[in-house]
């Protein structure tokens, strides 16, 4: 199995591929990193640069093809699992990281680790509205923290403001809707905010760190956590 880090986790959110990595350690899973990792080409495709991306998309194929991928982040995940097929005509045996930790846990190869601690999950538009992933990374939190909703979830959730290039093209609507978003999780009263999806949890913590309010309940930001390091942490914390 190849673990395919993505662009913003590898070279910037490297604590997202850190933590992964060490669950992946714990559970005894057989895997590697490629040293030269490439682009899955999600953001050229989505930014409308379908020629750019038909190259990228071809050498990161050549060098994942005929194994399993597991990939952190969603935009990579509906790329490697609509767009390759689409568009290069290969299907690629992707798997989200959500889902593999999902069968980790209740394979007992990871510990659960049961708290009172109060957690709300982020539905990336990727994972979420793209493919139909809503429950699964909501199992795993219940197996270690308990699940509050926000108002708007799944199919309905908020975007976190970063996806399709707005973030780039227009950074003060991106902030806006990454704080309405950071506001909905705190009104759930929850001290951490769990997604999937690298994008989104850079652009809402930009966004909150922007935003004057502070939480309802605590006083206090929102932890805004990868699935993957939600679970480390409660697991070092046990």
């Amino acid at each position: 199995m190849i673990y395919f880090r993505g662009c913003l986790s590898r070279e910037k959110l490297k604590e997202i591929p850190h933590a992964t990595e060490e669950l992946l350690h714990k559970a005894g899973i057989e895997y590697r990193i490629l040293e030269d990792e490439g682009c899955c080409g999600s953001v050229l495709l989505r930014t409308g640069f379908k020629e750019e991306a038909l190259p990228v998309m071809q050498d990161t194929l050549e060098d994942i093809r005929g194994e399993q991928v597991l990939v952190s982040c969603a935009g990579c995940y509906r790329t490697f699992k609509e767009d390759y097929p689409e568009i290069l005509g290969e299907k690629v045996d992707v798997i989200h990281t959500s889902r593999l930790f999902q069968e980790l846990v209740e394979e007992g190869l990871l510990e659960t680790s049961p708290s009172q601690e109060k957690v709300t999950y982020h539905d990336p538009c990727h994972l979420g509205r793209h493919q139909k992933e809503y429950q699964t990374p909501r199992e795993v939190i219940r197996a270690y923290g308990e699940l509050v909703e926000m108002e708007r979830t799944q199919e309905k959730a908020r975007c976190c403001g970063a996806g399709g290039g707005v973030k780039s093209a227009f950074p003060e609507l991106s902030e806006e809707i990454g704080k309405n978003r950071v506001e909905d999780a705190r009104n759930t009263g929850a001290t951490t905010l769990v997604t999937c999806c690298p994008f989104c949890i850079l652009n809402l913590e930009l966004s909150q760190k922007e935003s004057s309010s502070s939480t309802r309940v605590t006083g206090e930001e929102v932890d805004i956590r990868d699935l993957s390091q939600f679970m480390l942490r409660r697991l070092k914390h046990e």
